[in-house]
């Protein structure tokens, strides 16, 4: 083991931070992490998240469903709420278009399958 000198273990010299000098040690409060209000229904306070996971949709459709939910509904910092609710329909819009796309490759590659059965 190496001797160091008595500054060599200060405080954020050289990286080194002793265990009981931490202050802010990272915990995760579970508490914290709850669902935004703009996810959860005024009425029957449905999630977003119970909804995609009770009808079991793809990521893509889910993340649709999100964007639709939470649309006029979240607020961002430089944006007015018309300018978010429009951002949040195109981003649920883009992954229509992602979730089309993925299902006519899948259909392609069923149905060349199928035409390659039926042609021996």
């Amino acid at each position: 083991m190496t001797n160091h000198n008595k500054y060599y273990y200060e405080k954020g010299r050289n990286g080194f931070i002793p265990e009981e000098q931490i202050v802010n040690k990272r915990k995760i409060n579970y508490e914290k992490n709850k669902t935004p209000n703009y996810y959860i229904g005024q009425v029957f306070g449905y999630t977003a998240k119970d909804i995609i996971e009770d009808f079991n949709l793809s990521y893509n459709i889910g993340t649709v469903c999100s964007y639709i939910l939470r649309s006029g509904r979240k607020q961002e910092e430089g944006l007015t709420s018309s300018d978010k609710q429009i951002e949040d329909l195109v981003k649920a819009k883009n992954h229509i278009d992602f979730e089309i796309e993925r299902l006519k490759r899948k259909f392609d590659k069923q149905n060349n399958k199928y035409e390659e059965k039926k042609t021996k």
